[in-house]
């Protein structure tokens, strides 16, 4: 009897050391899995950073107005804060990276310095514009060896904590993928000229509350919002859809839908509002392995799908591929008017042609909205506002929204400088430059 209880004790005894030992490199493996994950954004954080810093320097040399010149230099001062922070989260403080981190640090110098000063009576000179196109070419640089960097990351599943392991471990010669990058991106920094550092996307928001004002129409319950997501995604059957009343969190009423996609093992999600019926967004992540159909026919099943359910004068006006996804941004025409802030965004999968995203906020916030869309200033008058370096190779008239949240009405032109393309907003009130975007070039393949 003694016997057994001893054996008794053992046995749960040697049990718990082992649940215990299970959970602890259980606990050691969520840490390391977290640690991972930080670097892995903090990285393609900077990545995404130095893109912005890249266009946000080339918007600058496009620029005639100085009114847009100082918040667009202040902007390159806060992307260049914002890519310090990522570079600092990452494993590189045993590894020499001072070049890079240096560079950063004067571009913000330079940038805040003449985004502060009073450039109507202390004017950019030929020089400071000078400095401005190198510090474009060298940002580009950075910008394409971080490219390579970040695919070499995703094809090969490299691991950050690799990096920090050799770096701490102080092995020489280190022979990490990772490692060597950084430091031929560094070097390259290093061997930057000087530039005299010292030296003297229509942003529409559509809340809440203007969707509530500006629905239309009467409300309905599940069994129409129901239907409503039937014909939406062209089924027959929603099998084993949940629907949910929307929280307090939204000014609108609205239903939530969770609808299996059994074909892909995926669900799609999207939210109905309660008056009216109006789809406001729809998501199925689903994978997309291959690309089956190109950009330009997956263009013409978006613009299809817009007319089968009745959302009329829109007009495509930026298409995108990231990865197999095609990604599609209407906008409402009045007359020959685009309207930047009424709009709708699609995503097509580029293997089968389904609609797998739908955002229509913008649009549900515009809906009824009467704007003045005739001009007070001629496109001649307009082009006169512009660089004069700008080859102009497109015109339109078209609403946005400015940087004090007003509506105005302006003269868009698409025009080049160089190899880069640019779209710029002219007040068409007053000749104003609204805005100016450097548009991203075609994507390199990286191998």
């Amino acid at each position: 009897m003694v016997r057994n209880t001893i054996i008794g004790l053992l046995a749960a005894a040697l049990i718990g050391t082992g649940f215990w030992g299970y959970s602890e490199n259980q606990e050691k493996n969520v840490v390391k899995m977290q640690t991972e994950n930080n670097y892995q954004r903090a990285f393609h954080d900077l990545s995404y950073q130095i893109d912005l810093l890249h266009d946000e320097i080339g918007s600058t040399l496009a620029m005639n107005s100085k009114e847009r010149l100082s918040p667009s230099l202040a902007e390159v001062w806060r992307i260049t804060s914002v890519a310090q922070k990522d570079l600092g989260e990452l494993p590189l403080v045993l590894m020499p990276f001072s070049k890079t981190e240096e560079f950063l640090h004067k571009i913000g110098d330079f940038s805040y310095q003449h985004a502060i000063k009073d450039l109507d009576q202390d004017p950019l000179t030929d020089e400071n514009y000078e400095d401005l196109e190198t510090l474009y070419g060298q940002a580009g640089e950075i910008q394409r060896e971080l490219r390579e960097v970040q695919s070499l990351i995703l094809n090969d599943n490299l691991s950050w904590l690799d990096v920090e392991s050799e770096l701490a471990a102080e092995d020489e010669p280190l022979d990490n993928s990772i490692v060597n990058s950084f430091h031929i991106i560094d070097e390259k920094v290093g061997g930057f000229s000087d530039v005299h550092f010292g030296a003297d996307s229509t942003n529409i928001s559509a809340n809440d509350k203007e969707i509530n004002e500006n629905l239309q129409g009467d409300k309905i319950g599940e069994e129409e919002a129901l239907q409503v997501a039937k014909e939406f995604l062209d089924r027959d059957t929603l099998d084993g859809v949940e629907i949910t009343e929307t929280g307090d969190g939204l000014a609108y009423e609205a239903y939530s839908l969770v609808i299996p996609d059994e074909k892909h093992n995926t669900n799609i999600t999207m939210d109905i509002t309660k008056v009216g019926g109006h789809p406001v967004w729809m998501l199925n992540e689903r994978d997309v392995d291959k690309e089956s159909l190109s950009l330009n026919k997956a263009s013409e099943e978006a613009k299809q799908f817009l007319n089968n359910h009745d959302f009329t004068n829109m007009q495509l006006v930026d298409s995108k591929q990231y990865d197999n996804i095609g990604v599609f941004q209407f906008v409402k025409l009045k007359g020959d008017v685009r309207i930047y802030s009424d709009e709708i965004v699609l995503e097509i999968a580029l293997d089968e042609g389904d609609i797998i995203g739908f955002e229509n906020f913008a649009h549900l916030a515009h809906i009824g909205n009467d704007l003045d869309t005739e001009p007070s200033i001629s496109r001649e008058e307009a082009e006169e506002q512009l660089n004069p370096s700008l080859q102009i190779r497109e015109h339109h008239l078209a609403t946005i929204e400015n940087q004090l949240g007003e509506e105005v009405l302006c003269h868009e032109f698409y025009g080049t400088i160089n190899n880069d393309t640019y779209r710029i907003f002219i007040n068409s009130d007053d000749g104003r430059e609204e805005q100016v975007e450097k548009l991203a070039n075609p994507e390199p393949v990286y191998q």
